[in-house]
């Protein structure tokens, strides 16, 4: 028996096989159980073809046998296996795959699934192996062969004795080292574990003999050990079985157990698209945001198949960042994938999925919010401010996509609304969208710029969180009406008489609002009457694309900025402190010094703004009151 080199450019080759393409060590166990599938479904196909009809695939099984004492472990199938010539061709030529010659021989079959590709997956075996040995015969065929190798040094073929065509594979483990246990590979449970990430849908039952307890018979609390030939894997994946076929447990229990989350999902996404990409893809929206959602921590993607194999846990090419709360699988085998099987090449085919896989969860999501309001709003209580970012993130690019998710909190219906019902009820002469931003719907409520709208009966949009200023300047408008702020300009709600009747007013009093905005050097842009206060003094508003509570989002960001709005304090002529101030550019000017710090003070505590000093404020107003 002569030992062969590989026809391969062997020892360099088969050194990046072996120690750069793969992760994960684990992955060699996935790869030899694909080849084994393929192995099986060449059986059963050349058998259909050949008009024998009495296999029955439910029969064919791949077994995994695990020996702690001469640190094996066998994996063996009842395929198609090999003759001498497709053993030389096969394990003896690096990167000839004969399950993608049997899958091009045969690609006008539809329903034929072929896993290999590239003919590296058997080399992953030597990670943890220092000797392979693989025993087969071919069907139909006399005589049985033995390929046995080393590594990159070569390989020996012989004759040898199997009973049944098939498979045999038989990995001896490397010896441990301080950086790596192989033994870990001879324990029931990590050989469990790593089946049912991988290779849980692999359409043949993959068996293996487990280790068992129960109770002895007549011997209260003693425990007996026995064998259970198990079958380890699933089969048939939930994603390929019609919506009809499943119930809504079935979704539930799948999801809970797949992503390990205590609760039901708020809706599930599931079908099976065929076109320019086919694929398969089961979608769930969580009930709750993870508790690391909103950190660096969280790592999106969905889990994604290739013909029921497992290629990554998280592809996150699929899911754009703004909806990257959605949970679930892919499962296709249109992807081109890198040789080792680990990941996906960057395609046209995995842009199709991707841009697919969006479309859908915005209609579901808009389905939702029509036909479950109830439970759209609680999905968007924890993911409209992704939603949100999404909006604003990419200078607006998905605005048209996401704008008719968004929500906000309603002055009139006092809950949350979209922007198409605000718009579906505005009034007829009613010229812009209104908002206001603050911290609490409690704050919002109390500040002095609202008053005017809610006596007008206008809604307004109540705006809490950081982002959402900066994702409404991003849209500027929503079905040709333009958003306004009710802290800044002008906000379109006076008459004709009332403009005229402000403007004569302000220019009478032109010396006043010269020595409030001197007095306050420099710390707003101009002092003015207000048009839009009725029974509060003072408030301030904003000219520029700066808004207060965009002043105070960008100002907690860790850098070195000292952004700041273009404050304009506004005064209520009908308010009794307007006559007072009148009166003292005459009588007492250093006293209209003290009372434009008040007041300035008093407008930035209403805005929740801190001022620069208290204890000058404190006794500012002490002074008045004595």
């Amino acid at each position: 028996m002569k030992k062969k080199a590989f026809k391969a450019e062997s020892k360099r080759i088969l050194d990046l096989m072996i120690n750069s393409i793969y992760t994960h060590n684990e992955i060699f166990l996935r790869e030899l159980i694909s080849n084994a599938s393929d192995a099986t479904d060449k059986l059963y196909y050349n058998a259909l073809k050949d008009g024998n009809t009495g296999l029955n695939r439910d029969s064919l099984a791949i077994n995994i046998k695990l020996n702690k004492s001469d640190r094996t472990i066998t994996i063996s199938d009842s395929g198609c296996g090999m003759n001498m010539e497709e053993l030389e061709n096969n394990l003896g030529t690096i990167a000839r795959s004969g399950s993608l010659a049997f899958k091009q021989e045969n690609e006008k079959r539809d329903d034929i699934e072929i896993i290999g590709q590239f003919g590296v997956g058997f080399y992953s075996a030597f990670m943890v192996s220092k000797n392979v040995k693989v025993i087969t015969k071919p069907y139909g065929g006399d005589v049985a062969y033995c390929w046995e190798s080393e590594g990159a040094e070569g390989y020996t073929i012989s004759e040898c004795e199997k009973d049944t065509n098939g498979t045999e594979i038989i990995l001896y483990l490397k010896d441990n080292t301080e950086d790596e246990n192989y033994d870990e590979y001879l324990d029931e449970y990590k050989v469990k574990s790593i089946v049912k990430k991988y290779s849980d849908y692999i359409r043949y039952p993959i068996k293996m003999d487990v280790e068992k307890h129960r109770p002895k018979e007549g011997e209260d609390g003693e425990y007996e050990s026995y064998i259970e030939n198990e079958t380890l894997n699933s089969m048939v994946p939930i994603w390929r079985k019609s919506s009809s076929q499943l119930t809504e447990d079935d979704y539930n229990n799948f999801y809970k157990e797949k992503f390990y989350d205590y609760e039901n999902p708020l809706k599930v996404i599931h079908s099976s698209v065929e076109g320019t990409a086919t694929y398969n893809m089961m979608l769930f929206i969580p009930s709750k945001a993870p508790y690391n959602y909103y950190t660096k921590e969280y790592e999106k993607g969905l889990q994604l198949y290739s013909n029921g194999v497992l290629i990554m846990d998280k592809c996150s090419d699929l899911l754009p960042d703004h909806f990257s709360f959605v949970r679930g699988l892919v499962d296709s085998q249109d992807l081109s994938l890198n040789i080792s099987r680990e990941m996906l090449q960057h395609d046209r085919q995995l842009k199709i999925i991707s841009t697919n896989l969006e479309k859908k969860i915005k209609s579901e999501l808009m389905l939702m919010q029509k036909n479950d309001r109830e439970n759209y709003e609680k999905f968007f209580k924890n993911f409209g401010l992704q939603i949100k970012y999404g909006l604003y993130s990419n200078f607006g690019m998905h605005k048209e996509l996401l704008q008719d998710l968004i929500m906000f909190h309603s002055s009139i219906e006092n809950k949350l609304v979209t922007l198409e019902e605000y718009v579906s009820r505005m009034k007829e002469e009613q010229k812009y969208i209104y908002y206001v931003s603050g911290e609490s719907i409690s704050k919002i409520e109390q500040l002095p710029q609202i008053e005017l709208l809610k006596d007008k009966e206008y809604e307004v949009l109540y705006l809490t969180d950081d982002v959402d200023e900066f994702a409404i300047r991003i849209l500027m408008n929503y079905k040709e009406k333009e958003f306004k702020s009710i802290s800044e300009g002008n906000l379109g709600l006076e008459s004709e008489e009332e403009k005229k009747e402000i403007a004569k007013k302000s220019e009478d009093n032109k010396e006043l609002f010269t020595l409030l905005k001197d007095s306050l050097d420099g710390k707003v842009k101009e002092v003015r009457l207000s048009t839009r206060l009725k029974s509060h003094p003072v408030c301030l508003s904003v000219d520029g694309e700066i808004s207060i509570e965009m002043e105070k989002v960008l100002n907690q960001m860790p850098n070195d900025q000292n952004i700041r709005a273009q404050k304009v304090l506004e005064i209520n002529a009908n308010h009794p402190i307007f006559n007072k101030l009148v009166n003292m550019v005459d009588t007492d000017k250093e006293k209209l010094k003290s009372y434009a710090q008040i007041l300035y003070s008093q407008a930035l505590l209403i805005e929740g703004l801190s001022i620069e000093d208290p204890v000058a404020y404190s006794n500012a107003v002490c002074e008045l009151m004595i």
